[in-house]
């Protein structure tokens, strides 16, 4: 059966379940007729944005779910409360800054720079992804934009090595390239786009509020670390090469030679997005909103020129943009409807039984979201929505903070055991065109990022415990 037709199955699966709960409302008098109706025009969106038939696109749902709304006489200005908040431009003019980083060449020039000041060894070049994995993810919050920049190169890089099509070697080092632009940036709020949605759906959701910069690292940063550590390590471990590398580092420092002296574009640019991050870690000391700092930032870049004006049509994703802006509204809309508090009344007595215990608890929720995550293909927006639309019930019966569920959401995201449940895995093999990893390879890196997860906890539990995300 083609994908097409999958996909379709799918969809037809999602439209059949949420037209069964708009007609017959079998959730009154607990949820209210237009509740029930929301509800089935989520479901039939989900549905829309996991499978994309047709290829609609995520904006496309967007905007008939939109409709809808408005058309059951939903307030506009909760409609569209996503679109309002701080997170949406803070969104915005990080994606330009991804932009920038590919357009001025100061991503690939930083990628190279890495590249041939390394030993040239497996432990070596794996190494020096990892460091530039981290280093681009401080200047731009964009996966994206990231996984472009550096799989090119890696494929360089293995085909310099002279690594055969299918070996463990090749696909180690794209694998620890690819995965390094993805894991470390989760981290801290600014380093993927993770952070301005869920911030916004924090924003969104009564009771809650923006997550500042301190405390998605405060509860991130030390698993994520931890489990790119393990990650790297388990992945030379499972998909270890046979063959050593043979090849001299002038090879690298001759392709560095190639992209010239930096321009004064990257060097405007290397300041501004520095300056950025220094303003996001010095938050605390400032004040200043991070969307204040962004949107400062994207002036900056286009006063330089950096951003011509016909670049803000061109230079992002706007379907993303509205995808996410329609997602960052769902607490306000859920809220308002009722749906909150409906869902609240299933899913906090649903998580009874192990919230008694921080380990039990966080051990069966993050397998669960990695199961769940061969079916949310949306990058897990769907399911962040629904999470922190309850969160603020979850912590009043169960003493469970709303910030330990950021990490166990991030790492969720992140999973990979094939790559249609990851969008910058799909991303990385349309840039590599077959030239890449071998699925099977993939799947085994995956199941090594899974393990480490797993591991992590057992050092992640006691932290979070120890700094009060646990009643």
């Amino acid at each position: 059966m083609s994908k097409k037709k999958i996909n379709l199955i799918g969809f037809i699966l999602f439209f059949i379940l949420g037209v069964f709960i708009g007609l017959l409302r079998p959730f009154q008098p607990e949820l209210s007729s237009q509740g029930n109706f929301i509800l089935m025009m989520l479901i039939i969106t989900i549905g829309l944005w996991i499978f994309k038939p047709r290829e609609i696109p995520f904006s496309i749902s967007s905007g008939l779910f939109m409709a809808s709304l408005l058309a059951l006489k939903v307030p506009a200005n909760i409609v569209f409360a996503g679109f309002s908040g701080n997170a949406v431009w803070t969104l915005i003019s990080a994606l330009f800054f991804g932009f920038v980083l590919a357009k001025t060449g100061l991503g690939k020039r930083i990628a190279y720079f890495g590249i041939k000041n390394t030993r040239l060894s497996y432990a070596g070049l794996l190494t020096m992804w990892a460091i530039i994995g981290v280093v681009l993810s401080i200047l731009t919050p964009s996966i994206t934009v990231r996984v472009v920049i550096v799989i090119p190169i890696a494929l360089n890089c293995v085909n310099i090595c002279k690594l055969p099509k299918g070996s463990k070697g090749r696909s180690l080092v794209l694998l620890t390239a690819w995965a390094m632009a993805l894991i470390p940036g989760t981290g801290w709020l600014t380093g993927s786009l993770v952070g301005p949605i869920l911030s916004g759906f924090f924003a969104s959701t009564p009771g809650l509020g923006a997550i500042e910069f301190s405390d998605w690292a405060k509860v991130s940063l030390l698993p994520m670390t931890i489990i790119s550590f393990l990650t790297v390590v388990g992945g030379y471990i499972v998909l270890r090469p046979s063959e050593p590398l043979n090849l001299s580092r002038d090879v690298f420092i001759e392709e560095y030679k190639k992209l010239g002296a930096m321009s004064n574009e990257e060097k405007i640019t290397v300041a501004i997005l520095v300056g950025t991050f220094t303003m996001f870690v010095t938050n605390s000391w400032h004040g200043i909103p991070d969307a204040a700092t962004c949107l400062t930032a994207w002036f900056l870049l286009s006063l330089a020129g950096i951003i011509k004006g016909n670049e803000v049509s061109t230079g992002i994703n706007w379907d993303l943009v509205i995808f996410v802006g329609t997602g960052m509204g769902f607490g306000a809309i859920f809220e308002y409807s009722g749906v909150s508090k409906w869902m609240s009344s299933i899913l906090v007595d649903a998580l009874k039984p192990i919230a008694g215990s921080p380990w039990v608890f966080v051990y069966v929720v993050l397998i669960l979201m990695f199961i769940w995550r061969f079916v949310d293909i949306a990058v897990f927006v769907p399911t962040k929505a629904i999470i922190v639309a309850i969160l603020p019930q979850v912590s009043e019966a169960y003493g469970i903070h709303p910030l330990v569920w950021v990490p166990l959401l991030c790492i969720a995201v992140n999973s990979f055991f094939l790559s249609y449940q990851n969008m910058f895995a799909l991303v990385a093999e349309a840039n590599m065109a077959g030239e890449g990893w071998t699925p099977k390879h993939l799947a085994q890196y995956g199941t090594v990022y899974f393990v480490a997860s797993m591991i992590t906890m057992l050092v992640a539990i006691p932290y979070w415990i120890s700094i009060g995300m646990f009643g």
